[in-house]
């Protein structure tokens, strides 16, 4: 069913919560299954010092954005936008087909994240 490290991310997620006054705010949602991610950033000198995410659906997206916060956290912007979902999912183990949308959901909310930071 699911690799070793969704089991951990299910169990214990990562960089839960929210953080005051944010860089910036990736809200996205899928559209077909009502998966949710929200990913608040901070960014000082051009290098991401702190994630804090918000997920609700099924528990393979709490999972990818649960590890998305530890695959961002002290990367500069230019790194931010090399990851890709195959990141994601590489730092999972592996995904079942049916829910590669989780780690799609994950790289849109940082995506969304780093455009909006102001």
């Amino acid at each position: 069913m699911y690799s070793p490290q969704v089991a951990e991310h299910i169990a214990n997620p990562r960089n839960a919560g929210e953080i005051d006054r944010p860089s910036g705010i990736g809200d996205v949602t899928n559209e077909v299954c009502l998966d949710r991610i929200r990913l608040t950033i901070r960014i000082e000198d051009q290098k991401l010092v702190e994630a804090k995410v918000k997920a609700s659906g099924c528990p393979p997206t709490i999972a990818a954005a649960s590890v998305l916060t530890e695959l961002i956290i002290g990367r500069s912007i230019q790194q931010l936008h090399l990851l890709t979902r195959k990141d994601v999912t590489d730092a999972l183990g592996h995904l079942p087909p049916a829910k590669s949308h989780c780690a799609v959901l994950a790289i849109d909310a940082l995506r969304a994240a780093i455009d909006a930071r102001h």
